[in-house]
C-alpha cells in the first residue's frame, strides 16, 4: 500500500483524548492534497482512500511511519498492533514477554480503563473512522462511477473499523460525515444499535462496491458480505438475538461467487506471495510491502516478536535479517493441545524430547516449535519459555524471497478475510440450525485441506460446539480472532477453560464476564460528558 497524503482536517474530540489534544492532521511537504480540493483531481482522491486503507495498517505519512497521531513509539500504537495484542495475549493464543506497560495486564486480563493500547486502538479506529467521515462527505453526490465506488469503499473502510469498535469496546461514542468535523462531544451510541446501523450500511454499498476480485487489496462485495457475515456470526453476543440464518446467506454469496478457491498450500495464506494477486483464497486483507509500507507493524511486528536468538531465529525461519529476534510472543501450553491433538499423534510419550517441531503431525497448519519448556513459570517469564509459532513468515510459500524483499519489513499482507472463514462461519451457522450434516461438509472442506486427503474428515457425532471453537482455533491462530471467537462461545472469562496466568494464576482461573468487553478509555470518559463508561469498569 503506497503511502499517501491528507490534510486540513480537525478531528474530533471523541479521538483525541490520550495521546493529544486538538490533533490537526498537517502537511508533510508542500505538495499536500488539501480535503478542499479533491475534485481538482481525480488522482487526488484515490490517493486519500489510501490514506483511508493505510491508516489501519501504518502509523502514518513519512519517514519509517511519520505517525498521524503521537505515540512514544510510533510504530506499537498502530491499529493492527493493538488489535493483535487485544485479540490475541488476552486469550490462549499468546503470551507477550516484555515489560512495557499495558502488557502484563493482557497477559493476564487483568486490565483497566488506562491500558496504553486500549488507548491505542481506540484513538486509531477514531482516527480512520473520522479520515473517511471526511471524504465521504466531499465525494457524496457525485454521479463519476469511479468515485462513487470511492465513496462506497470509504464506507466500507468506516463500517470496518465500527466493526472492531462495536466488537471490542461495544457502546463507542458515534460519528458520521452528517456531523462534519471540528471539536464537539460525539454521543454514544448503544451496541446493538450500533449492529443495526451497521447492517444497514452494508447492505447499502453492497452493489455500490466493485465485484470479486475487481482490484486487490481494495474492497469489493466479497469484503462487504464477510463483514457482514461476521456481524452476524457474533449477532448474538452483539444484540441477545442470534441471526444465524443471516450469516449463511452471506457465506453463500462470497463461496457461490466462484472467485475464490482455498489456497492449495494452507502456509500460502502467511507468506510474502499471499496476495490476492497470487493466492486464490484472499478476499480482503492490509497489504504490506517492504518498499511502500515501511514499519515495525502488520506482520512484520508478528514475525519479529515470534522469534528469538535461540529456538525461532527470524533469519532461518523468516528470510528477516535486520533487528531481529524480539523474543515476545509465543503460545501458552493449552492452545498447543488444541492446535495439536498431542494424544493421538504421540501418544504418552512427553512431546519436547521427541518432535520439538510437531513433525509428526498429520494436520499440516502446525507451525510450532517446542522452547526451554512448555510451562511458563511467571506471567512475566522470558520469551524462552512456552511454545513458539512461525505461522507467519517474511518469504515466500516456496521458501524464495519476494520480488520487493527488504531484510527489515516483510512483504506479507495481514489477513482480515479469507475464504476458510467463510466455510468455518457457514458451518457454525448450519449447526446453530440444525443442520449437522451440511456443518460437517464445510468442516471437512477445511480439514481435507489441512490434511492432504480426507484422513482427518470428521462425522456428524463428532461435531460440536466445542469442535467448532477448537477448528476455528487451528485454522485462525495468530490472525486476530481467538478473543471474539472465545467471547461467543462463553469461553473467554467465566467459562470452563482455562489456561496459564489467565486471570493472574498460574494454573489459569475464571474471570468476571464484564471482560467480555474492554472499557472505554478513561481519559475520553473523563474528556466527554456524553460517554458512559461501560458496566464493570
Amino acid at each position: 500500500m503506497k503511502k499517501f497524503i491528507i490534510s486540513g482536517i480537525i478531528l474530533s474530540a471523541l479521538f483525541i483524548t490520550a495521546c493529544v489534544n486538538d490533533l490537526d492532521v498537517t502537511p508533510k511537504d508542500p505538495d499536500t492534497i488539501l480535503a478542499g480540493n479533491l475534485s481538482d483531481d481525480p488522482t487526488y482522491m484515490k490517493e486519500v482512500l489510501g490514506k483511508i486503507y493505510a491508516s489501519f495498517i501504518i502509523a502514518g505519512q513519512g519517514a519509517n511511519g511519520g505517525a498521524d497521531i503521537s505515540a512514544s513509539d510510533d510504530n506499537f500504537f498502530t491499529t493492527m498492533r493493538a488489535l493483535w495484542n487485544l485479540q490475541e495475549i488476552t486469550t490462549d493464543e499468546a503470551i507477550c514477554a516484555w515489560g512495557d506497560v499495558g502488557i502484563s495486564d493482557l497477559n493476564t486480563q487483568t486490565w483497566s480503563p488506562s491500558n496504553p493500547f486500549l488507548t491505542a486502538l481506540y484513538q486509531r479506529l477514531g482516527l480512520s473512522i473520522t479520515y473517511a467521515n471526511d471524504f465521504i462527505k466531499l465525494t457524496n453526490g457525485s454521479t463519476d462511477a469511479n468515485v462513487m465506488r470511492y465513496n462506497a469503499e470509504a464506507r466500507f473502510l468506516r463500517a470496518l473499523a465500527y466493526y472492531w469498535f462495536i466488537d471490542l469496546f461495544g457502546n463507542p461514542p458515534f460519528t458520521t460525515e452528517e456531523d462534519g468535523v471540528g471539536k464537539f462531544y460525539p454521543k454514544q451510541i448503544k451496541r446493538a444499535d450500533l449492529f443495526k446501523y451497521l447492517v444497514s450500511e452494508l447492505h447499502d454499498i453492497e452493489n455500490k462496491l466493485g465485484e470479486p476480485k475487481f482490484s486487490y487489496p481494495q474492497a469489493d462485495k466479497a469484503a462487504a458480505w464477510m463483514l457482514l457475515a461476521r456481524l452476524y456470526l457474533n449477532a448474538e453476543v452483539y444484540t441477545g438475538t442470534a441471526k444465524w440464518d443471516s450469516c449463511k446467506i452471506y457465506c453463500d454469496k462470497v463461496i457461490n461467487s466462484g472467485k475464490y478457491s482455498l489456497a492449495t498450500n494452507y502456509r500460502q495464506n502467511f507468506s510474502a506471495d499471499n496476495d490476492g494477486k497470487h493466492n486464490p483464497e484472499m478476499i480482503f486483507a492490509w497489504e504490506q510491502d517492504g518498499t511502500y509500507t515501511q514499519g515495525y507493524v502488520g506482520t512484520t511486528f508478528i514475525i519479529e516478536s515470534s522469534s528469538d536468538a535461540t529456538y525461532i531465529r527470524a533469519e532461518d525461519f523468516h528470510g528477516l535479517t535486520s533487528n531481529t529476534n524480539w523474543n515476545g510472543n509465543r503460545a501458552r501450553k493449552q492452545f498447543m493441545n488444541v492446535l495439536v491433538d498431542t494424544l493421538a499423534t504421540y501418544g504418552n510419550v512427553q512431546v519436547p524430547s521427541t518432535d520439538v517441531l510437531f513433525s509428526q503431525c498429520k494436520d499440516k497448519r502446525v507451525f510450532l516449535k517446542m522452547k526451554k519448556s512448555m510451562n511458563i513459570p511467571s506471567a512475566s517469564s522470558s520469551g524462552d519459555y512456552g511454545i513458539g509459532v512461525y505461522k507467519f513468515t517474511a518469504k515466500n510459500s516456496d521458501g524464495t524471497l519476494p520480488a520487493t524483499y527488504n531484510p527489515a519489513y516483510a512483504c506479507t499482507d495481514f489477513p482480515i478475510f479469507r475464504l476458510a472463514d467463510a466455510y468455518l462461519m457457514r458451518a457454525e451457522a448450519l449447526f446453530n440450525l440444525g443442520d449437522k450434516a451440511n456443518a460437517v461438509k464445510d468442516v471437512n472442506v477445511i480439514r481435507e485441506r489441512a490434511y492432504g486427503n480426507t484422513s482427518g474428515n470428521i462425522t456428524t457425532a463428532q461435531l460440536t460446539s466445542q469442535f467448532l471453537l477448537d477448528e476455528r482455533g487451528r485454522e485462525f491462530y495468530y490472525e486476530a480472532q481467538r478473543r471474539t471467537d472465545l467471547v461467543r462461545f462463553g469461553q473467554f472469562t467465566n467459562g470452563t477453560y482455562k489456561w496459564q496466568w489467565k486471570g493472574g494464576t498460574y494454573a489459569g482461573t475464571q474471570t468476571d464476564s464484564h471482560l467480555n468487553i474492554f472499557p472505554i478509555p478513561g481519559d475520553e470518559v473523563s474528556a466527554n460528558p456524553n460517554v458512559t463508561q461501560n458496566a464493570g469498569y
